[in-house]
């Protein structure tokens, strides 16, 4: 087999494979074995159909299994042997089985090299949960418009209302809930800044491929939303480049922290031990507890 790898960017590479024709010949042998077991060819019997007959009734088919065979076992023997480290599948262009000679090519991008900088001791400041009075009174002023109670008082009545027995105790309920949701927004805001961090002290390029696929998975459903809001095919084909164009940075940002939580995760011997666990999580749970806590003034 020969490979020839030709660097076409700082992550891209290009690879050009031609499978000699005493290989292409052992796996198209093959392939017509597997085929003749099960063809049902008037006057024979599975397994007793002669090549001949099957090249001429299955010879498309066979063609096709052979080349799936083939490249999959070549793309990672080529990818070994020079040493590359994908970090995503290939794109397998110019197939060509010519003359009993398989020929293809690979483009891929290869895992970037990343400097992380500093990601332990890392700086945080945490908000108060506290809940002011005037926070109470917005809350409660919300409530009122959105039940089109512009003059109505807000008073015991309107708390039952509300479902609940006295003014002060829909005021007690909403103030723990105004505290929870502070918490929760709390949290979101430290890891926003450990993310932040990381990502202004690290160096690394961003691989396209990735950023790519995520941006694809991204945009349709994005746009499978739209479709079932009632935008007509028309509208959905408009709307797509300029959802493109707001998405790719998010998810460009996004491929980029995955990165980098990846090569923290690696350094640091986190791993998810289950299959549903979430890696990135683990390793952000990992920072929380190395970073230096300040509480907001």
């Amino acid at each position: 087999m020969k490979v020839e790898v030709k660097k076409v960017d700082a992550l891209k590479r290009e690879m050009k494979f031609e499978i000699p024709r005493e290989k292409v010949s052992a796996a198209m042998d093959a392939v017509y074995t597997e085929i003749g077991k099960h063809a049902k060819i008037k006057g024979f019997r599975p397994g007793k159909v002669p090549r001949h007959i099957l090249v001429t009734s299955h010879g498309q088919l066979a063609k096709d299994e052979t080349i799936k065979k083939i490249i999959p076992q070549a793309y990672h023997d080529g990818v070994s042997q020079h040493q590359l480290n994908p970090i995503d599948l290939p794109e397998i262009t110019e197939v060509n089985l010519k003359d009993g000679v398989l020929t293809f090519t690979a483009t891929l991008d290869i895992r970037p090299e990343i400097k992380l900088g500093k990601y332990k001791g890392i700086d945080v400041e945490r908000k108060k949960n506290d809940v002011t009075d005037e926070e109470i009174q917005k809350t409660l002023d919300f409530f009122k418009k959105g039940r089109g109670e512009g003059e109505v008082a807000i008073d015991d009545n309107f708390a039952k209302g509300m479902g609940f027995p006295s003014l002060e105790e829909f005021k007690t309920a909403l103030k723990r809930q105004l505290e929870f949701d502070k918490d929760r927004n709390n949290r979101m805001d430290i890891e926003n800044q450990i993310v932040e961090e990381l990502i202004k002290n690290a160096k690394l390029i961003v691989p396209q491929s990735l950023v790519k696929r995520q941006l694809y998975h991204r945009l349709n459903e994005a746009l499978k939303r739209l479709k079932s809001q009632g935008l007509k095919d028309e509208e959905l084909k408009a709307k797509a480049e300029e959802l493109q164009k707001q998405l790719e940075p998010a998810v460009e940002r996004d491929v980029k922290i995955y990165l980098i939580l990846e090569e923290i995760a690696k350094l640091e011997n986190i791993t998810a031990a289950e299959a549903n666990e979430n890696l990135p999580g683990k390793v952000i749970e990992f920072l929380l507890k190395e970073a230096n806590w300040q509480e907001a003034k």
